[in-house]
């Protein structure tokens, strides 16, 4: 087997020593942003500031342009830092975060209390050291500050052309840390062969999250023949949704709440009422006694997190009964419904899972 250590030290040597030629330019490059701003020509040149003539010109995000003028503008005041850079101690994102710390503090700013930090620290860390310090040394100005970030909070909800909900905003601090609070334990993967990705569980839990654990209370309009699935029959439609197969309306129709307004084929109503009672308080406790989880082979969400899947679907005959439900996931019951996977249900009470029958090519045609 080939020894890759030499080779791969000696890779890592020269990322390091580039990383401290970048350092150097960047630090150059800051001190000439400075001097740059003090000059007119970025107003000539009919931008508002210096940084966004910067970031416009020099191809680069608007918080990297505003680093390098914030060092620029500070080197000053960050006379050791500068050095321990030159030594290798620190790198330039570590005096960016000091930079921007100076300007934060102004004149209660203390070098010498930051700069051992950013030695122990990675940038990163040595940033939430520094939120800590500004605090310490003005704890009004950071209140005020954050309370300010509170009011700079939105959130827009808008629909694709696909359907799919897109969703866009920024929380405050405290804000933001409640959601991933909350957000986090239910985008864990739900046992074996969870290969989402971890955007796709973080989505998922958002939708896990805002259902609190209950049924849905949603409204869907359909025929008959799309309620029973049959060939050539049109969508389903739900509010603030594109239209929806009739697999998905069974799916959420085993443990929602259900409100049917039933179509005919001329589109006239026929008829608007609870198209079958779904899981009933008492029902829905017994169920979650018995499996205490999603009964997915592997799979061990807890019950609260749960729907009611009835084994026969009540649309084909089958009774809302405890004998007849199992606990499941959200994902394993869409996998259920959307993707075309079986459960069954033995003596025992054990349950099997079958995958989706594949089919490899065509028939074979006449020799």
């Amino acid at each position: 087997m080939l020894d890759m250590a030499p080779a791969g030290e000696a890779i890592a040597c020269q990322l390091i020593s580039l990383r401290r030629v970048i350092d150097q330019l960047e630090l150059k490059f800051s001190q000439l942003a400075a001097e740059f701003d003090q000059t007119d020509w970025w107003d000539y040149e009919g931008f508002n500031t210096s940084g966004e003539w910067i970031r416009f010109n020099c191809r680069m995000t608007s918080n990297a342009a505003y680093d390098r003028l914030a060092v620029g503008e500070r080197l000053a005041d960050l006379p050791r830092s500068a050095d321990a850079m030159d030594g290798g101690e620190i790198g330039f994102a570590h005096l960016a975060v000091m930079a921007r710390t100076a300007d934060a503090v102004g004149k209660g700013f203390e070098e010498a209390k930051l700069l051992p930090l950013a030695r122990e620290h990675s940038p990163g860390k040595f940033h939430y050291k520094c939120l800590h310090y500004r605090h310490s040394v003005d704890a009004k100005k950071y209140a005020e500050e954050q309370n300010e970030q509170q009011f700079s909070h939105h959130l827009s909800l808008s629909t694709a052309e696909s359907g799919h909900l897109l969703i866009n905003g920024v929380l405050d601090p405290v804000g933001g840390a409640a959601v991933r609070t909350a957000l986090e334990p239910l985008a864990r993967k739900s046992g074996e062969h969870d290969d989402r990705l971890l955007p796709q569980r973080y989505a998922d839990a958002l939708v896990e999250l805002a259902s609190a654990g209950r049924p849905a209370n949603i409204q869907v309009t359909a025929t008959i023949e799309t309620l029973k699935g049959l060939a050539g029959a049109g969508a389903a439609e739900m509010e603030f949704s594109l239209p929806i197969s009739s697999v998905a309306v069974q799916r959420m129709a085993c443990d929602c709440s259900v409100t049917r307004v039933l179509l005919s084929q001329e589109s006239l109503v026929m008829d608007v009422g609870r198209a079958k009672p779904i899981v009933s308080s008492s029902l829905r406790r017994a169920l979650q006694v018995r499996d205490g989880h999603c009964r997915w082979p592997g799979c061990e969400r807890t019950a609260s997190k749960c729907d009611g899947h009835h084994l026969v679907h009540w649309i084909n005959g089958g009774p809302t009964e405890l004998d007849n439900l199992v606990l499941l996931c959200r994902r394993h019951h869409r996998m259920v419904h959307e993707s075309g996977w079986q459960l069954i249900k033995c003596d025992d009470g054990q349950i099997v899972t079958i995958a989706p029958t594949l089919t490899f090519g065509g028939p074979r045609g006449p020799d």
